[in-house]
């Protein structure tokens, strides 16, 4: 079974973790956002796509769910002691490795894609993870503060100000231009079923789903998302402070909404969400909190059997339609 998975962040980074235990065997391809990606310090950083790769590669601080495990920031501390800005945006020593690799190698004239494969010939995360554009796109916040209004960096909305600036909206700088990663509308196109994990469904998924021609290629497809909100409030992050930027609900009836039904054919709520519908997708309910592995496992199993349930289904009716029959 060929599978592809669009993810950001931690939720993202658990799920796939999950779905590679629940479908040992696919062949499975994580389309990871960029937008979130920022030069600090003289280094292009890529928190999402090292998050996923550490995460999967057994490399991740499991507590806080993003940088290494087992690491010290003296070079953060020095920095600091220089009076060098940013000192909100803390790089811990194993990290900054990834780093300089990965700037070495984009100077050097290799693209992105390139340069995460060949970061994760180290970290193995048994699964192919493509950025979802080699061009450079970047995530800005649009707000009004003391200083007037103006754009900032989506990392220092999120990171320095915690989202505590209530955001105007959000422009992702590059997008017009941006094509996908090679690879990604291929494996889309292969791909059986595509899964969209509980990402944050603005600045993660909705911002791979800005790549042209990448919701076009997914609207062919079976896909099946599964909600990060639960009970009205985010698994973890301030998706909130996304969605109220855009004007949608913090629920799961919002976030499906906000898909739609031209993407989404199966929609995985949590229990006390069951109530969600939207026509022409299907909404199933069942615990959706990752506390374990075992949880994601089981989540991202039952995300594979309604999608896998919903393609046969269509396969079936696309049969009938034409008088063959299934095979």
């Amino acid at each position: 079974m060929r599978i592809v998975s669009l993810a950001g962040g931690i939720g993202g980074a658990r799920f796939l973790r999950g779905l590679k235990a629940a479908a040992p065997d696919a062949e499975i391809t994580a389309i990871v956002n960029t937008g979130d990606d920022i030069t600090l310090f003289g280094l292009r950083i890529c928190p999402d796509l090292d998050t996923v790769m550490y995460t999967l590669g057994g490399g991740i601080n499991e507590e806080q769910g993003w940088g290494r495990a087992d690491e010290s920031f003296t070079v953060k501390e020095e920095l600091a002691a220089y009076e060098v800005e940013p000192q909100w945006f803390g790089l811990g020593d194993r990290d900054l490795a990834t780093h300089i690799v990965r700037t070495q190698m984009l100077s050097a004239g290799y693209p992105l894609s390139q340069v995460t494969e060949a970061l994760c010939a180290r970290w193995r995360p048994g699964i192919r993870l493509l950025p979802m554009t080699d061009d450079r796109v970047e995530t800005h916040v649009v707000i009004s503060d003391d200083q007037g209004r103006r754009a900032i960096h989506f990392q220092e909305w999120w990171v320095r100000l915690r989202a505590s600036v209530p955001a105007e909206r959000f422009v992702l700088v590059g997008a017009d231009t941006a094509k996908p990663a090679p690879g990604v509308l291929e494996a889309i196109h292969d791909a059986d079923v595509v899964i969209l994990p509980p990402s944050n469904p603005v600045v993660s998924i909705g911002t791979i789903l800005q790549i042209a021609g990448v919701r076009e290629a997914l609207e062919a497809k079976t896909v099946v998302g599964v909600s990060p909100i639960i009970g009205g409030a985010p698994v973890r992050g301030m998706a909130d402070a996304c969605l109220a930027a855009i004007g949608v609900e913090t629920s799961a009836q919002g976030v499906l909404e906000l898909y739609g039904s031209a993407l989404l054919d199966g929609w995985l709520v949590a229990e006390e969400d069951a109530g969600v519908a939207l026509d022409g997708v299907v909404v199933e309910a069942r615990p959706l909190l990752m506390t374990s592995l075992e949880a994601a496992r089981d989540i991202a199993a039952t995300a594979l059997d309604l999608a896998r349930s919903l393609r046969e289904k269509k396969e079936a009716a696309r049969g009938a339609g034409t008088g063959r029959g299934s095979a």
